[in-house]
């Protein structure tokens, strides 16, 4: 998960550069008579690995524009703390500054994506960030009959 402006500036560098890695070692395989599916083969790593980058640049983009992804039953909690932190333009070191702690304490947090957090810091780093959650409960047939 890309985490700030730095980490994401990296990751489309990287994207342009695999790009163009990707094309020359097309054409490379394209001179050693390789047919169509053996070319496909030999690139489906590097193309996985290009979307998978590609897949994390345009979520840090929706999170930079505010576009939460949904969270049940609190799994995914500590991605949507990392997501409104984005989403604010807050660095680590600002919310370290806003929460009290040391900066090493919210990296450490966001490298393990809040495991363990208590609801009562999860709150208050919401807070904090200015972010209201709202959550509904129901019993789990009547959610399983809204998915059918």
């Amino acid at each position: 998960m890309i985490r700030n402006d730095k980490e994401y500036e990296e990751a489309v560098r990287r994207l342009i550069d695999e790009k163009q890695r990707l094309g020359q070692q097309k054409a490379k395989l394209k001179e050693m008579n390789l047919s169509a599916d053996e070319i496909k083969r030999a690139l489906d790593p590097m193309r996985s690995f290009h979307l998978q980058l590609a897949e994390e640049v345009e979520s840090y983009e929706r999170l930079k524009r505010g576009e939460f992804a949904e969270v049940r039953n609190l799994r995914g909690i500590g991605q949507l703390l990392i997501a409104a932190r984005i989403s604010q333009g807050i660095s680590q070191r600002e919310l370290a500054q806003r929460l009290d702690v040391n900066e090493s304490q919210v990296s450490r947090d966001e490298r393990n994506e809040y495991h363990g957090i208590t609801i009562e810091r999860a709150a208050r780093i919401l807070d904090v960030l200015g972010i209201d959650v709202v959550s509904r409960a129901r019993r789990v047939e009547q959610a399983e009959a809204a998915l059918v």
